[in-house]
């Protein structure tokens, strides 16, 4: 009876200590990668209420889905593709939701704002906001550093096709930035 209760006890105790492993990696997880995440959400959305609810929608999926990582990719490569998921299926949602209606954070810069390259950064994401999914996905990882390695795993495409992307994504921004730029 004694050993019973003394190896339930042992098992309590694993359980929470497991439990506290967890929230303690998931803490860790949301340290390195909340920043990240949020300025993918942004790279998608354009609006930061909107990437601040898709970070918390993100961490949410990741936590209800950590025993499903199985370690065949890198973590960050899980994570990023969880965000992307998120984002596209929020997009995707909203387009149902209102078909030709621009978000007004989209439509114009914030021109009383007298930070220049607060500016210069809404405007680049207003940008990216107007490429298609894929490419968003694609600049937005390399804006945040993101190893082409990764980029590549976690949009499914080989790294060499990935620079020539790049390469093509980068023009894309030129002239629609250009465009902005001549208003």
């Amino acid at each position: 009876m004694v050993l019973q209760r003394n190896r339930q006890l042992s098992k309590s105790k694993i359980s929470v200590s497991t439990e506290q492993q967890q929230d303690s990696q998931f803490r860790e997880l949301y340290a390195t990668y909340s920043a990240k995440i949020h300025r993918i959400c942004l790279g998608y959305t354009g609006n930061h209420m909107e990437a601040d609810d898709l970070l918390q929608e993100v961490f949410i999926r990741i936590w209800q889905n950590q025993n499903k990582f199985r370690g065949e990719s890198q973590i960050s490569t899980w994570i990023y593709r969880i965000a992307v998921n998120t984002c596209l299926y929020h997009i995707r949602s909203q387009k149902n939701k209102q078909t030709d209606e621009l978000q007004p954070e989209l439509a114009t810069i914030d021109h009383d704002d007298n930070n220049e390259k607060e500016q210069q950064i809404q405007l680049l994401y207003k940008c990216i906001s107007e490429l298609n999914e894929s490419d968003r996905l694609i600049i937005t990882m390399l804006l945040e550093d993101v190893p082409y390695s990764e980029i590549a795993a976690a949009t499914g495409i080989t790294e060499g096709n990935l620079r020539v992307k790049i390469h093509r994504i980068k023009q894309q921004l030129n002239t629609i930035y250009s465009k902005y730029e001549s208003v």
